[in-house]
């Protein structure tokens, strides 16, 4: 009669018996979702420094029917160069195990690399490392039981410069405590948000210019009819020191007439679709004030931020390519101050299409709009 080899029968048992205990025992997390909030880029620390985005504290247990293996290894992405966990590519997270119980009595924690091995370091508080288990210790080895817990205060860090986005930005990272010897395993996920600071701008009378009724004979037939400057206050408000440019987006694009000029804005179209004329929105850096800046010059962007112009005093019309920002810096090329607070009278000049290139039979409405819009540096 022939047998089946010993070992066959030994690991047929074996695998029976991890399944039972599997089945008996029960890990458990107080809280698999960490989220660390939402962060602005008016937190600022210089690119070489990190700030702490915070603390969480929770409980890991594992509880089994009868004795076994406690040990617990975290899976994780370890940061390059670090005893910490990768969180994103611009930040890092550490996981700090404390209070140890084993059945119902304090113990001490040792980190370990394998299942059975002694501990490479001992403590009541030890900080996790990748592929690395937590073990509850007796006498200084790993200890059976069949219910251990510890507390974890998990803290991440991020970049200084991480916070300096333009768009809002999520990151994610997980890691999965394993407790290998009873085939229990629990994952945990970490968030962290970020996103530009909030910046409001406000133009006074809701930003609405009014020529009143014109009459077709005080305007050119033949030539453009440029109509008297107007004035607005600009206002520009923001929950702390921020870096940003500005450039106008043209609502009634197509409309404005000379040609290609990115800083000239549509002024819409008379009845027959033609082009009633076009308007340009000053900013002299003279009439602006920031903060307790005590003079401000301006500074303009052709490639989205890249490169910026030596900033002078000179007004300029704001464009919808190019990003127009100040600095409290005359001759710079290192782009606008971060600022908090900008106000100012901004100039708005119409220019208005030859009479004879309009259709007159019925009234035209002057039906320019445009947009500001904030780029944050």
């Amino acid at each position: 009669m022939k047998h089946l080899p010993r070992i066959c029968v030994l690991a047929l048992l074996g695998s029976h018996q991890a399944q039972a205990l599997a089945d008996d025992c029960q890990l458990s997390l107080s809280e698999s979702h960490l989220d660390f909030g939402l962060m602005n880029r008016v937190i600022h620390s210089p690119a070489s420094r990190e700030i702490q985005l915070g603390e969480r504290y929770l409980s890991l247990n594992l509880n089994c029917a009868q004795p076994a293996d406690m040990s617990i290894f975290y899976r994780a992405l370890a940061a390059v160069g670090s005893e910490r966990f990768r969180f994103s590519d611009r930040g890092s997270y550490a996981v700090q195990a404390s209070d140890g119980v084993l059945d119902g009595q304090a113990v001490e924690l040792g980190l370990i690399s394998g299942p059975g091995q002694p501990p490479g370091t001992r403590a009541t508080l030890l900080d996790w490392l990748a592929d690395q288990a937590i073990a509850p210790l007796r006498d200084g080895l790993p200890a059976r039981g069949s219910s251990f817990s510890v507390q974890l205060r998990v803290s991440a860090w991020a970049l200084g410069d991480a916070t300096q986005v333009r768009d809002a930005v999520t990151w994610e990272a997980s890691g999965l405590f394993d407790a290998v010897a009873t085939g229990r395993a629990r994952e945990m996920t970490l968030n962290a948000h970020f996103a530009p600071a909030a910046c409001e701008i406000n133009l006074s009378n809701g930003g609405v210019i009014d020529y009143g009724r014109m009459w077709a004979k005080s305007l050119n037939a033949d030539r453009d009819t440029a109509l008297a400057s107007r004035n607005l206050t600009l206002g520009i408000g923001c929950d702390g020191p921020t870096q940003f440019a500005l450039l106008m987006h043209d609502n009634r694009k197509g409309s404005a007439t000379g040609g290609t000029d990115e800083t000239a804005y549509g002024l819409g179209v008379d009845n027959s679709r033609n082009k009633i004329g076009r308007y340009f929105l000053y900013f002299d850096p003279f009439d602006m004030q920031a903060d307790t800046l005590p003079t401000l010059y301006r500074t303009d962007s052709t490639t989205g931020g890249v490169a910026w112009s030596s900033s002078n005093a000179y007004p300029i019309p704001i464009g919808q390519n190019s990003w127009l920002g100040f600095t409290d810096i005359p001759g710079s090329h290192t782009g606008p101050s971060a600022i908090t607070h900008l106000s100012g009278q901004v100039s708005v000049r119409a220019i208005l299409a030859p009479t004879n290139n309009l259709d007159l039979s019925t009234d035209v409405l002057l039906d320019g709009s445009g947009t500001i819009e904030i780029k944050y540096l």
